[in-house]
């Protein structure tokens, strides 16, 4: 037995190491952005910790699942976001929930930009035309603003409303 608690000793160190590593431990507030996925999704690095991180509140058209066809305007949700987000310092807000069911953590990014006011991303892409709303509560914090966006958007008739009817 006095053998055996070395080794549970171990153990459970180890894979508190491992869940804070993919996703547990305090949720960060500030990371830089490693890879976008498509439009919605990105991968951020913050500190020793790489995270998979799922924006709130929108959906863009989908790119990357091979399931489901590339969605209607999805190549330039996705390129645009790579453009405004790849490599670059941003600020990870919560709602009421930190992760979806696949285990992304579930933020709103605000691009930093020195000297002047953070950029809200998924505000700039729904504005832009290049995403919808999408609120699924409880995380709703941002929903009657990013759907007044929408509105301006689709009667402007930007990004996907234009191009996919």
């Amino acid at each position: 037995m006095s053998r055996l608690i070395p080794i549970l000793i171990v153990a459970a160190l180890a894979a508190a190491g491992w869940w804070w590593v993919h996703g547990g431990g305090p949720p960060p507030a500030e990371a830089t952005v490693s890879r976008v996925v498509d439009g919605d999704t990105v991968w951020v690095r913050a500190g020793s910790r790489s995270l998979d991180v799922r924006l709130l509140g929108i959906d863009t058209p989908e790119t990357v699942d091979p399931r489901r066809p590339v969605g209607c305007f999805g190549p330039e949700a996705s390129a645009y976001t790579k453009h405004l987000l790849t490599g670059r310092r941003v600020r990870l807000v919560y709602d009421r929930q930190l992760h979806d069911r696949y285990g992304r953590w579930l933020a709103y990014i605000y691009l930093e930009r020195p000297g002047r006011p953070d950029l809200f991303v998924n505000a700039r892409l729904v504005s832009a035309g290049y995403a919808r709303t999408l609120s699924i509560p409880p995380n709703t914090a941002h929903a009657t603003d990013l759907s007044a966006l929408e509105r301006e958007a689709a009667l402007a008739g930007r990004g996907l409303w234009a191009a996919c009817g």
